[in-house]
């Protein structure tokens, strides 16, 4: 028998990237700092990536019941160097067609920006208004891979949402078990007073097969999605250990299977 699929909710005040049948587990959430981890080695025996691919496995098999999610999405991206603020943003995102509508709440000088984009319509352009940061004024079409977007964002917009990140978290840890050199540690977490199951992963040297030096994935016990990542670069000399941080992302009040409709991607 099919298994049930519910969508969920999840509350979060202030700012903060699923609830419990099947898939879904329908819960609120209030902001709260998480507890520090417990990390342990895993277990020996097993390959060190063989257990989170198994869960982000398990997280793109739950992931094939969702077709459209909104949340709150709060990133924090390294550009030209720069780290910014943390960016929140009202998300939206439908499957089918691939459909991305994003509006800023913060930071406050750029509050109100809005980018739109729905694959096939448009000529494939984006519909941005960008309060002056694209040095355009109103809705303009832009194209995806517009340098003046690639100036603000490490990603385009192609690349958005958890689906996204399910997918390329895979590609990246297929081609890591064949080197077997990553280190990884596991340990429960709390996040936003949600359990969740905090897996870092370090890469012992540099290899053209890795993203970065070291990465921490945040899942939700229950469902495997992932609800936060980080990732950090290479530590520099004198500089911080762990790596600096190049860019988080995290998906927050998320509900699911609202009924998005080509209206909510219309600008």
């Amino acid at each position: 028998m099919a298994p049930r699929y519910l969508a969920v909710s999840w509350r979060v005040c202030g700012l903060a990237l699923m609830a419990c049948t099947s898939l879904f587990w329908i819960e609120q959430q209030s902001s709260g700092q998480g507890q520090p981890p417990m990390p342990k080695e895993t277990s020996a025996g097993s390959g060190p990536l063989d257990e989170p691919m198994a869960w982000m496995l398990e997280a793109r098999r739950n992931y094939t019941a969702v077709k459209d999610y909104s949340c709150t999405l709060i990133k924090k991206e390294r550009v030209k160097g720069a780290l910014s603020e943390d960016h929140v943003i009202s998300f939206k995102f439908r499957d089918q067609p691939f459909s991305v509508y994003m509006r800023w709440l913060a930071p406050g000088h750029i509050g109100g920006q809005e980018v739109a984009f729905v694959a096939g319509r448009n000529r494939n352009k984006m519909r941005v208004q960008s309060k002056g940061l694209l040095k355009v004024v109103g809705f303009q079409s832009i194209d995806v891979n517009d340098p003046r977007v690639l100036e603000h964002s490490r990603h385009t917009i192609l690349e958005a949402g958890i689906g996204n990140l399910i997918e390329q978290t895979i590609k990246l840890w297929e081609k890591e078990k064949l080197l077997n050199k990553t280190q990884v540690k596991v340990g429960e977490y709390t996040y936003n007073n949600r359990r969740c199951l905090r897996i870092e992963f370090t890469r012992p040297e540099r290899h053209s097969d890795y993203y970065c030096y070291r990465s921490v994935l945040f899942l939700d016990k229950d469902s495997k999605l992932p609800i936060r990542t980080e990732n950090y670069d290479w530590p520099r000399p004198g500089g911080n250990p762990g790596g600096d941080l190049i860019e988080s992302y995290s998906f927050v009040d998320l509900r699911f299977n609202v009924g998005f409709r080509d209206s909510d991607f219309e600008r």
